[in-house]
Parts: structure tokens; C-alpha cells; sequence
């Protein structure tokens, strides 16, 4: 296959032309009918959504080298209807997802029911314009398939959760619940690849900046340093319940301004929702040091357990 010559076409398509060949055989996607410029552009799609255009040639090869393929071709078959590829996925992950599913539920037939939602999202019951609306489209390959999906569990679980009883700590129900971590167990929140889309950085930066101190601090406290809603609430003077539901409507905020500073920038909204599903180990924030250069109270030092000990009467 030649190079990519067009110079308005990001340096990743001339990389991909270049190792389509060795990826597509080492995916193994021939094995559900897909052809190798099939797979290519299914390789873009992720590239586009995940590189930055100005991302180098290098960046670029080990982006490509390090995904997981043959999970992502299987998940890609998956998504758009392949029968062989959806009987190779039930083998692989039937049981899989049912243990992982009772891990977080702790309860038969609540894993049952979870992991029976899960499967509906992932084989695509809802239809969009006569198309299959697959979760399985939105694996990129950046991770296992196994991890990812432990993560949509994890989500599907606690969203649910949050619908049914927003007011009790969420401490009491998910606690158990795997936080997804980076390669080598390495925190996700603080690893930056340096390829994710500009843009997303600049937005996320300016959205953690104009947090207030006591925001910093609780999604510094529970999201950071994993204490218990009682902890942070004794800290701040409140009650526990108080600290749930907060932690809700600021994660929902950060994400609404997130997606608005995104459109100021020049991004359409749809476009704006979709890099907020990248994988946040792409992300060249240091989000720890966003969270606790304003926080009010030092987490957990000798002093702020001092100052809080003083004003512990509820909310």
C-alpha cells in the first residue's frame, strides 16, 4: 500500500497505510468476513477519536501497536451483527461477565439481572435510524475487552443505583465496586499518553480550575484519595448523606461544563459528548494537582482534622 501524500490528513493515516497489513493479520478480523480496508478504517475511526492530529509519526506506530486488536475486531463483528463473532464473545465472556456481575452485586439475582442489561446494550436491541445502537461500537482497544467491560458493569450498577436511592451513601451499596486502574496498576486519573485531542485538555483544565476550594476537596477526598463519605463529612461539619449527594451534582456540573467549554472552542456538541468517552489514561491533566492546589482543608492532615473537629454539628 502507498503513503498517505494528501498534507491535510493527519500523520496517523500514513502511518496506518503503512502497518495496515501486519495489523489487519495479527487482529485475526478475517475470521468474521472483514476485509483488511474494513479494518482500516474501522483503525481511523479509533485514531480520530483518540489521536490528536498533530500527534508524530511515532506516537502514532506505538498507538497502533499497543491496541488490543483481536479483541477490537471481535468487538467491532460483535457490534455490527456478525453471528460467528457473537458466539466466539459468549464463549470468552458469558461467565466472565456473570462473575463480574456478582462481584458487584453481591447477590444472585441481582448479577443476573445486571449482567441481562449489560447484554442488551452490548448486542444492540435499540435501533437508531434502522441501525443497531451497540455499546460494543464504543471500544477503542486502548484496553482489554475483559477490563472494559468490568467498567460498563461497574457503571450500569451504579447508575442504577444512584436512580434508585440517590440519598443513601454510596459507601453502604458500591463500595466493593473495581475502580479501573492504569498499565501497571499506575493511577488512570494521573497517566497522560500526550495524544489525546487538544482541546480536551484545555477544557478539562479550565473546568477543574473553576472549582470552588470545598468542591476540590471533596472530589479530591472520595475520588482521589478513596475515603469514606463519613470521613469527608466529618472533616467538613456535615452528614454523609449530605457529601452523596453533592459529590452527584458536581460530577454531573463537570461534566456539563466540560461539554460547554468544549463547544467554545469550535467543537459541535455531539462531537463534544463523544471525546468525553476517550480513555482518561489519554488525559495530560494532572488531576490531582487540579483537586488539591485549592482545597480548603489539607485532606486528611493533622491540621484540617483540627479545624473540622470544631464545627461537627449536621448540615
Amino acid at each position: 500500500m502507498g503513503r498517505n501524500s494528501n498534507p491535510g490528513e493527519p500523520p496517523f493515516v500514513a502511518v496506518l497505510q503503512a502497518i495496515s497489513s501486519d495489523l489487519f493479520r495479527k487482529s485475526g478480523a478475517q475470521e468474521f468476513g472483514v476485509s483488511e480496508s474494513e479494518f482500516r478504517n474501522l483503525l481511523q475511526r479509533v485514531a480520530s477519536k483518540c489521536l490528536s492530529a498533530s500527534a508524530s509519526a511515532k506516537d502514532a506506530r506505538c498507538f497502533f501497536e499497543g491496541l488490543h486488536l483481536p479483541e477490537l475486531a471481535l468487538a467491532q463483528a460483535c457490534a455490527d451483527g456478525n453471528d460467528s463473532a457473537w458466539q466466539k464473545f459468549m464463549l470468552l465472556y458469558r461467565a466472565k461477565l456473570y462473575s463480574m456481575a456478582l462481584h458487584i452485586a453481591k447477590e444472585d439475582s441481582a448479577a443476573h439481572d445486571l449482567a441481562e442489561s449489560v447484554y442488551a446494550d452490548l448486542f444492540g436491541l435499540r435501533t437508531r435510524d434502522g441501525c443497531r445502537l451497540s455499546k460494543l461500537s464504543s471500544y477503542t482497544g486502548r484496553g482489554s475487552l475483559e477490563g472494559w467491560l468490568r467498567t460498563v458493569l461497574a457503571q450500569q450498577y451504579i447508575d442504577r443505583y444512584r436512580t434508585q436511592r440517590r440519598l443513601v451513601s454510596l459507601d453502604e451499596q458500591v463500595e466493593d465496586v473495581p475502580v479501573p486502574t492504569g498499565k501497571n496498576g499506575a493511577d488512570p486519573l494521573n497517566h497522560a499518553a500526550g495524544v489525546v485531542d487538544s482541546r480536551l485538555k484545555a477544557a478539562v483544565d479550565a473546568s477543574l480550575a473553576s472549582l470552588a476550594a470545598d468542591e476540590s476537596f471533596m472530589l479530591s477526598a472520595y475520588y482521589l484519595d478513596q475515603r469514606r463519605l463519613v470521613e469527608i463529612a466529618q472533616m467538613l461539619g456535615v452528614h454523609a448523606s449530605s457529601i452523596s449527594r453533592r459529590l452527584d451534582k458536581l460530577a454531573g456540573m463537570l461534566r456539563k461544563r466540560i461539554v460547554a467549554n468544549l463547544v467554545r472552542l469550535g467543537l459541535d456538541r455531539r462531537r463534544a459528548e463523544e471525546l468525553l468517552d476517550v480513555d482518561v489514561r489519554d488525559l495530560e491533566v494532572n488531576v490531582r494537582q487540579h483537586l488539591t492546589q485549592k482545597s480548603r482543608v489539607p485532606p486528611f492532615s493533622k491540621e484540617g482534622r483540627a479545624r473540622t473537629q470544631t464545627s461537627n454539628a449536621p448540615e
